[in-house]
């Protein structure tokens, strides 16, 4: 059973890798009475490669800086404009398992952009959200002793030319599009809209409490 609430944490315009470094930390020290959590934070231009990421698919990085981390999958980019959203799950306390949670997480983007009035879709062997078969989201996960880290990338407003730098999650020609491009959506409420999915989902179901403000510090307690 899920803990008496989910915390949410809105972090703004936060550089990536102490947000990383942040989640590793939490996820190493958190024990079975603390709260599972959600990070939703913008970062400054960056592409990350995940661990079976390859060097071909950085075409083109310029002045953008690339991090190698450690979740599942190939590159891809974060910039202003685009919610990333870290859930830090205990899927073992919600019975939970790893496909159970990647369709879950697919599955809120797709309500989220079906209350904007865009259909989105699946596409077979390429995790993510689509529209048209165009990437309008992208997701990578990693699981620490049953405890999920990393997360999504949906993209609502951005510039969109450094997908071109890269092979996106390593497709070469993988067009990337963003919700702007469809429909008026103001960024916050699109997080809300998320947010509200994210936590019926993960069956908290609007028991969350918003936690404006940074990161938990290195000595906090988060149980």
């Amino acid at each position: 059973m899920p803990s008496s609430e989910l915390l949410v944490r809105r972090l703004g315009v936060m550089d990536y890798e102490p947000v990383w470094r942040a989640m590793q930390a939490f996820t190493d020290r958190r024990d079975a009475s603390t709260p599972d959590e959600l990070w939703l934070v913008q970062h400054p231009p960056v592409f990350t490669q995940g661990q079976a990421g390859r060097a071909e698919h950085l075409l083109a990085p310029g002045d953008i800086p690339v991090i190698q981390v450690d979740r599942g999958g190939q590159v891809t980019y974060h910039g202003p404009g685009q919610i990333v959203c870290y859930p830090l799950i205990d899927i073992v306390r919600l019975q939970l398992g790893v496909r159970a949670l990647v369709c879950g997480i697919e599955q809120a983007i797709i309500d989220v952009l079906k209350s904007y009035g865009v259909d989105a879709q699946l596409v077979e062997g390429a995790p993510g959200v689509y529209v048209d078969g165009v990437k309008i989201a992208s997701l990578g996960l990693r699981i620490r002793r049953g405890k999920s880290f990393h997360g999504l990338a949906f993209n609502v407003d951005m510039d969109l030319e450094p997908f071109q730098r890269i092979n996106p999650c390593g497709y070469r020609g993988l067009q990337v599009t963003h919700l702007s491009a469809f429909a008026d959506a103001p960024f916050a409420e699109v997080e809300d809209r998320l947010i509200t999915r994210l936590s019926g989902f993960l069956g908290y179901n609007n028991r969350f409490r918003l936690l404006e403000g940074g990161l938990p510090g290195a000595g906090q307690s988060n149980g």
